[in-house]
C-alpha cells in the first residue's frame, strides 16, 4: 500500500470512528517510515476537519465529536516517542480554562483536543480557574491565544474579569482570547472585548486557526 493510500486510510478510519483500526494503521504508517508529522497533519489533522463538517452538517453529534477527539488524541500521544524535537513544530500556542466558579469542562475538553490535533500546543488549566491564575498563565507560557469556557449564567461575568486582569497586567495586546460555552454570545464577546467567539468547538478551532494563519 502506498504512503498516500495508507494515510487516507488512517483519516477515513479516524472520520468513521472506529478506535482499533485507527491506532493499527498508524503503527503500520510508522513502520514505513512515514514521519509522524506527516501522520498528524495529513491523517489525524485531515480527519478532524472532516468530523468538524459532518458535525456542522449534523450528521455528526457531540458524542462522535468526543470519539474522534480521543482516538486523534490517543494516536498523537503513540506519535510521540518517534519524533525528533526538529518534527514537533506547533501552528500556535493555546491556554483554555473554565472560568472561575464554572466547574463544567466538556466543552473546554472537546475544544482542546480539537484544537491540540489541528496542531496547537494546548495548556488546559483545567475548570474553576480563576483570573489571576490565567494571567499568570499566559505571563509564563507566552501563548498565542487564551480561550475561555463557561456554561453557567452567573460564570459569564468572569470571563471579562480575565479581560481586564490581563489589561492591568499589560498582558491583553500579547494573546487573542477567544470565548465559548453555553451562554455565550458574538455580541457578549464584543461587549467584554473578546476577539472571539465559538459557537462550538469545530468554529473556535477554524477562528483560532485563522489567527495563526494556518486556515
Amino acid at each position: 500500500m502506498s504512503k498516500e493510500n495508507l494515510l487516507t486510510k488512517l483519516k477515513n478510519a479516524i472520520v468513521n470512528l472506529d478506535f482499533d483500526g485507527s491506532k493499527q494503521l498508524a503503527q503500520e504508517a510508522v513502520a514505513k517510515g512515514i514521519p509522524p508529522n506527516e501522520i498528524i497533519t495529513k491523517a489525524i489533522s485531515g480527519a478532524m476537519e472532516e468530523v468538524g463538517k459532518k458535525f456542522e452538517a449534523s450528521e455528526y453529534f457531540l458524542s462522535e465529536l468526543i470519539v474522534a477527539g480521543e482516538i486523534g488524541k490517543e494516536i498523537s500521544q503513540m506519535l510521540k516517542p518517534y519524533m525528533k524535537d526538529t518534527e514537533i513544530k506547533k501552528i500556535g500556542k493555546i491556554v483554555i480554562a473554565t472560568v472561575k466558579g464554572d466547574l463544567h469542562d466538556i466543552g473546554k475538553n472537546i475544544f482542546g483536543m480539537m484544537v491540540e490535533a489541528a496542531g496547537f500546543e494546548v495548556i488546559d488549566l483545567g475548570n474553576d480557574v480563576p483570573a489571576e491564575a490565567i494571567v499568570d498563565a499566559v505571563r509564563s507560557h507566552k501563548p498565542d491565544i487564551v480561550g475561555l469556557s463557561a456554561l453557567l449564567t452567573v460564570t459569564m461575568v468572569e470571563m471579562e474579569n480575565v479581560i481586564n486582569e490581563l489589561k492591568k497586567a499589560g498582558l491583553r495586546d500579547k494573546v487573542k482570547v477567544i470565548i465559548g460555552g453555553a451562554p455565550i454570545t458574538e455580541d457578549y464577546a464584543k461587549r467584554i472585548g473578546a476577539d472571539g467567539y465559538g459557537k462550538d468547538a469545530v468554529v473556535g478551532v477554524d477562528i483560532c486557526k485563522a489567527w495563526v494563519g494556518k486556515k
